[in-house]
């Protein structure tokens, strides 16, 4: 029986960071050019990361998915993907990569039993993927999406949308998403982590995204559907289906049943948290199974995070975390906690 916390939400969902490190530098999650990076000594290894899932599963996580950083920085991550993928109360195993490295890996990830893989694309356009990223690396995520398509089942394309930045290009990515075969879910920007250039101006609503994208397909309509996941389901009169994650002004906090656990071991229960529980700590000081799922179980027993829902009702909203706090606290990061 999986624990509930005060709101009667299940733990279910569990996101692992397996690095905090980034071949990119997208400007909504990590705009800096330098970070305090997490101690290598300090960096959960495979087998402790099996061990704490097993933990987990035993308190009702069905759901994995690994993250960053950018997981496919982590060496011979297929090895951790077929040790997740051997338990059998892990019923959903994906994967959040920015794609760069996809091109040699997606093969080798799926033979590992893989189940998905989410591949962030912002942009078609080489100069404001540029601009976006700080590097010149379009074509590799496009091959690797290819590449993923020809692998996978199930591929979806995480899109954030910026007004005056890329809100012009949700046809042009929809219809790239439909040609691949894969799922479009567009993302309001957030005020969370490394976004210290938040403004409410820049928020291209799910509202607006729905309007714009009906303009040009005509009737949209919202899938019946109920849920836990972030997105939105919504489908045009052709049978195509995309998604739509309004954390910012329509947030889903009532039933989200999303923890993360960072590569050194702390364990968020909002994306909004500000503080997370150490597991590295107690497992490392040899405390068994059974005592860590009664921590666990002990601190999601006691969530009561609405994290958006409270930032949302916020008077006048100002981006989360000022960047002299990000800078010496890493774990506040969006790209070390996994996004």
């Amino acid at each position: 029986m999986a624990a509930r916390d005060t709101l009667g939400r299940r733990l279910r969902s569990l996101r692992i960071s397996v690095t905090d490190r980034c071949n990119l530098r997208c400007g909504y999650c990590m705009p800096e050019a330098e970070y305090v990076w997490l101690p290598r000594k300090d960096i959960l290894t495979f087998e402790e990361i099996g061990f704490l899932v097993d933990v987990f599963a035993s308190a009702g996580v069905d759901r994995v998915r690994i993250t960053g950083g950018e997981p496919l920085l982590r060496t011979d991550l297929p090895d951790l993907v077929r040790l997740l993928a051997a338990k059998s109360p892990v019923r959903d195993l994906a994967l959040t990569t920015n794609g760069v490295l996809l091109p040699e890996r997606a093969e080798a990830l799926r033979a590992a039993g893989l189940h998905r893989i989410t591949v962030s694309l912002d942009t078609l356009r080489p100069d404001r993927f540029r601009n976006l990223t700080r590097f010149d690396a379009l074509d590799a995520v496009r091959a690797g999406l290819a590449e993923a398509a020809a692998h996978f089942d199930i591929v979806k394309i995480d899109t954030v949308v910026i007004r005056g930045v890329n809100d012009d290009e949700l046809v042009d990515i929809l219809e790239y998403g439909r040609e691949l075969g894969a799922e479009v879910r567009f993302i309001e920007y957030m005020d969370v982590g490394g976004a210290t250039q938040w403004s409410a101006a820049d928020v291209f609503s799910r509202a607006a995204m729905l309007q714009a994208l009906a303009a040009h397909y005509g009737r949209v309509v919202a899938v019946d559907e109920v849920t836990s996941a972030p997105a939105d389901r919504f489908r045009l009169d052709d049978g195509t289906t995309f998604g739509i994650i309004s954390s910012t002004t329509e947030p889903f906090c009532r039933a989200c049943d999303r923890s993360r656990l960072t590569a050194d071991g702390l364990w968020y229960l909002c994306l909004y948290a500000l503080q997370g529980t150490d597991l590295r700590g107690p497992l490392r000081a040899g405390a068994g199974a059974g005592e860590l799922r009664r921590l666990i179980e002990s601190v999601w027993t006691r969530r009561d995070d609405r994290g958006a829902e409270r930032r949302l009702a916020a008077g006048d909203r100002q981006p989360l975390i000022p960047l002299e706090k990000l800078q010496r606290e890493p774990h506040l990061e969006m790209h070390t906690r996994g996004g």
